[in-house]
């Protein structure tokens, strides 16, 4: 009787480590890197739509409007994705940017403008927007790019860093597009 006990004890324990190597695949192992990679490029990409959407009522210029509507359909459904990682590896999704007084990240994050920054915007019209727009843009994504590279040298989960490669691969062509708009 004894032995069917600890049989039965060894087949449950082996039931359940087979389980658990069943359920767990590589792609949702993840490591610090990947966390504070998602929870920094959440509030990023979260400034770089609502500079975005800033150019609908500021300017009339068809490719700086062409740019805003890109970047926010490409970094849209980037940030449900990287709230999805987080929500799923049991992690901190950073709030919302509604209402973002007092959330300044310029200090902390590259390439992040601070309240002052985003002010001025708001403020600017006609070609004044879309030179404010590229330029602060500019330096935006040239952040966001440098928090990618991080990423990829230091992340573990393969879809972050896939999505950090093609946030870098993206997020260049658009510097040298922006760039040439402001020489034109």
């Amino acid at each position: 009787m004894r032995t069917k006990k600890i049989l039965a004890a060894i087949t449950t324990a082996t039931a359940a480590v087979v389980l658990t190597a069943c359920s767990s695949s590589p792609d949702e192992e993840f490591n610090e890197a990947d966390v504070t990679f998602a929870q920094d490029m959440i509030p990023h990409h979260r400034q770089a739509t609502e500079m975005a959407a800033l150019a609908e009522s500021r300017t009339t210029n068809r490719q700086v409007l062409d740019l805003a509507s890109q970047i926010e359909a490409a970094q849209e459904p980037e940030i449900e994705t990287m709230t999805d990682w987080l929500e799923s590896w049991d992690q901190e999704v950073p709030d919302s940017m509604a209402g973002h007084e007092g959330m300044d990240h310029s200090g902390s994050m590259p390439g992040m403008m601070s309240e002052q920054d985003m002010s001025a915007l708001e403020d600017a019209q006609g070609s004044a927007f879309d030179e404010a727009f590229l330029t602060m843009m500019i330096e935006h994504h040239e952040g966001a790019i440098e928090m990618a590279a991080t990423e990829q040298e230091d992340g573990s989960n393969s879809d972050a860093v896939a999505l950090a490669r093609k946030i870098e691969e993206d997020q260049t062509a658009e510097v040298d597009r922006m760039r040439k708009l402001l020489d034109s």
